[in-house]
């Protein structure tokens, strides 16, 4: 069964050595995400990158970097995600926030209702 809805996705572009009250701040937001009850959360990090401040971050096999980019993914309901962004904005002292709208397409087995 195919199931069809619009929806937020937020992603939190943050680095790796970012923490949040002593916790991997990627960490603390995926929980945090799946405490308010949202959909779905998913961090990913990344090989390489530069932010704002154009420093360059790369994982190397000889060096690896300190400090990776990570980003973490949430989507839901907009309802949902305006409900959560007050909140992540006092979480995150530096990041990088996008939003955008999308079509959540999910597709269910008939056998698992």
């Amino acid at each position: 069964m195919k199931k069809e809805s619009d929806a937020i996705l937020l992603r939190v572009f943050i680095g790796e050595s970012d923490k949040y009250e002593g916790k991997s701040l990627s960490q603390y937001l995926v929980e945090f995400f799946k405490q308010e009850g949202l959909a779905g959360a998913t961090i990913f990090r990344g090989i390489g990158g530069f932010g704002k401040k154009s420093k360059l971050h790369a994982a190397s096999i000889l060096r690896s970097s300190e400090d990776l980019p990570i980003v973490v993914e949430v989507v839901d309901r907009k309802e949902n995600i305006e409900r959560v962004k007050p909140q992540i904005g006092e979480i995150v002292e530096e990041g990088l926030i996008t939003e955008e709208e999308v079509k959540i397409v999910v597709y269910e087995s008939k056998l698992s209702s």
